[in-house]
């Protein structure tokens, strides 16, 4: 499965403090409020302000307030999903960073290592995740699975059967479900 262990630095700032307003809540008289923060959270600004993206990835927080939960979309500029641009939800526990973040995938995708529910087979995110890894860890490891999905450790096992045994088809079953088609039985929204 993929391992990556990675930082960056920039891109996010910008978006983490657009995320919390730009600065911490006010009580009366506009000073400062004593609110105390787990130690999830203080990683989570930390790692956000540093977070510098790929130009494939954007970040956006429905909820200014919830540095926790935000999304990420990718569109890949390479590989089977070039073009099309996929939502996955990031929830960080209060856990974290000793426990990885829960991500799925929000757009139906027709990938081996992302099920028809939006699961997503990523080991840093169940077994190999360590608290030394980081969001952007996961960020990559996303873009990863676009470029080179793995066959061998499927969520989505009839892809992952046509991966394996007639890569050209399955090319061919991608591109339908990037135009909206059927593949089998499932439909897929129209992304390109």
């Amino acid at each position: 499965m993929i391992k990556i262990i990675g930082a960056g630095r920039g891109r996010g700032a910008a978006a983490a403090s657009a995320a919390t307003g730009g600065s911490e809540p006010t009580g009366p008289g506009g000073a400062p409020q004593a609110r105390r923060r787990q130690p999830g959270e203080l990683r989570m600004q930390k790692e956000l302000e540093e977070l510098e993206l790929p130009s494939c990835c954007t970040i956006s927080f429905p909820n200014k307030d919830d540095l926790m939960k935000f999304d990420i979309t990718i569109t890949p500029d390479e590989g089977f999903w070039k073009g099309a641009t996929y939502k996955f939800t990031f929830n960080v526990p209060g856990g974290y960073p000793h426990q990885p973040p829960k991500v799925k995938c929000e757009t139906k995708i027709y990938h081996p290592n992302i099920d028809l529910q939006g699961n997503i087979c990523l080991n840093l995110l169940r077994e190999d995740w360590k608290p030394v890894l980081a969001i952007s860890s996961v960020v990559f490891g996303l873009i990863h699975l676009f470029l080179e999905p793995n066959p061998e450790d499927p969520l989505n096992h009839e892809a992952a059967k046509l991966a394996r045994e007639n890569k050209t088809e399955f090319q061919r079953q991608v591109q339908r479900s990037l135009r909206g088609q059927n593949v089998g039985s499932e439909s897929f929204p129209k992304l390109l």
